[in-house]
């Protein structure tokens, strides 16, 4: 608002604003940069904890799924979604409440409505058919985008910064 005012005129009013605040917000891009750092050298990936933790939510995701190869099947969609919807219910009250595993699949396999196996289901569930393109898409922005600029900057110092917090 300022400069439509003033016609971009520097004066007294924001000058002083100006010498402070743009300065600062540099040190503080710096520090959060530096942060950022700290937090990502240290950073583990843990693959059995990812496999548990989609092990625990992927059969409530995959339920649409299973439904529509039990409709295939011959069953009847409302009466197939108030099956799910209620072992579903009942799964995740367990697994919330009570700490326990999963059982999802293994409810939906006793059903009779459905005439599924668990191996079935498990196929169904495999991780793999719910990622899409996102490896090959990684793949391309690594190669296509992240390559480029690392080594562009590959000259650059690679002084570590230690956080005390």
């Amino acid at each position: 608002m300022t400069a439509s005012t003033q016609w971009f005129e520097r004066t007294l009013d924001d000058s002083a604003n100006k010498r402070i605040s743009i300065p600062e917000a540099f040190l503080a891009v710096d520090g959060i940069l530096n942060l950022y750092r700290n937090v990502a050298d240290g950073l583990v990936v843990y693959p059995k904890v990812i496999a548990q933790h989609l092990n625990r939510e992927l059969p409530f995701m995959a339920t649409e799924n299973i439904m529509m190869d039990a409709v295939k099947r011959g069953g009847d969609r409302q009466q197939l979604h108030e099956h799910i919807r209620q072992h579903s219910m009942a799964a995740s009250k367990e697994v919330k409440e009570e700490g326990k595993e999963n059982d999802l699949l293994q409810r939906i396999a006793d059903d009779p409505i459905f005439g599924i196996t668990l191996e079935e289901l498990k196929e169904t569930v495999k991780p793999e058919k719910y990622v899409g393109r996102a490896p090959q898409q990684t793949l391309e922005f690594l190669d296509e985008v992240v390559a480029p600029v690392l080594k562009q900057y590959s000259d650059l110092p690679d002084d570590a910064v230690d956080i005390n917090v």
